[in-house]
């Protein structure tokens, strides 16, 4: 039983092709997309830290809606996402949160970049650090954002991870034609 100070959250496995994360969402939206293959424990932790005293209850059903837009998103069908967030951050992160989700599919930006975009020209290490704590992979895309140089830069998921996702998306804008057609 959900209360305020106990509130469930709610999880699935998602394994599709080579892909293999474990999601998360409360009754308000999707709350968190894990590391690929990382174990359960990445998601407990992450729930001990920003939501003390919740309750993980697997739920495979109830995550349907999430599991079937990040499918299409790894099969290039899909370049945005349009289901229910519930994320929790300062108002520096959901700032640069929002900012990430304005980075077009198939393209990148730098820290920089981003910075400039929240009006926050001198707070390039601040926004690295925001990025870092997005706990939505994915579908708030901060794999989308590099270095100055154009090198690859950290991505909770590993940078592994973060350079299939750079692919996916431009094999899919290729694809496509580069439209956004299938949002």
């Amino acid at each position: 039983m959900e209360t305020k100070t106990n509130p469930v959250i709610y999880w699935t496995l998602l394994v599709h092709e080579s892909w293999s994360l474990y999601m998360a969402a409360t009754s308000k939206g999707l709350c968190y997309v894990g590391s690929l293959n990382k174990p359960f424990q990445e998601l407990s932790d992450w729930a001990k830290r920003r939501f003390p005293g919740s309750i993980l209850t697997q739920d495979d059903e109830r995550l349907q809606l999430y599991t079937a837009e990040l499918i299409e998103y790894l099969e290039g069908t899909r370049s945005a996402f349009t289901v229910p967030f519930d994320f929790h951050g300062t108002s520096f992160q959901l700032a640069v949160w929002d900012a990430l989700c304005k980075i077009p599919y198939g393209q990148t930006q730098t820290y920089s970049d981003i910075a400039d975009l929240i009006q926050k020209p001198s707070a390039v290490r601040a926004v690295g650090a925001a990025i870092g704590a997005n706990p939505v992979l994915i579908t708030v895309p901060c794999h989308r954002v590099i270095g100055k140089d154009g090198s690859l830069t950290g991505y909770r998921g590993g940078l592994d991870m973060k350079t299939q996702l750079l692919q996916l998306e431009r094999e899919s804008s290729l694809t496509v034609g580069g439209s956004q057609a299938y949002a």
